[in-house]
């Protein structure tokens, strides 16, 4: 068998189809819960907390002898720094991305629930001569 045929064999299984499908749609999907973070959930967290850029959060843990004030300004003179802020809007994704594949299990889980179970094979026929045997011993039997 040669290689080509090995991985047109691979690429054409379903696994794989439907791993590549999903990297897909997860990517987008991805893209879609940072939309929602950064233009919907983050912007009303703000305006309760009255902060507007949650990514520029941080703590100085150096000396600052430039006193810069942007945190991708900080990071690029190597003053060392602790950047809260990012790390609580990976969170907010994090928790909203985990409740939608949540709501989403639970609802692929119910549609299986509603399923009727497939019938079971039908037993098979009973030999004629079991069938024979049965009468006989049943004639006994009386």
């Amino acid at each position: 068998m040669s290689m080509l045929q090995e991985f047109r064999e691979f690429a054409v299984k379903g696994n794989a189809m439907d791993l590549a499908v999903g990297v897909i749609i997860g990517g987008a999907f991805g893209k879609i819960v940072e939309s929602i973070v950064g233009d919907l959930v983050m912007p009303l967290v703000s305006r309760i907390t009255g902060r507007l850029d949650f990514s520029n959060l941080y703590f100085l843990l150096g000396d600052n002898p430039k006193n810069l004030t942007a945190l991708a300004d900080i990071k690029a003179a190597g003053i060392p720094v602790f950047a809260y802020g990012n790390f609580f809007t990976i969170v907010v994704n994090f928790a909203i991305l985990a409740f939608v594949i949540f709501m989403m299990v639970k609802q692929l889980n119910r549609l299986r629930a509603a399923e009727p179970p497939a019938p079971g094979p039908e037993a098979p026929a009973t030999p004629e001569d079991v069938m024979l045997l049965r009468e006989i011993r049943d004639s006994l039997k009386k």
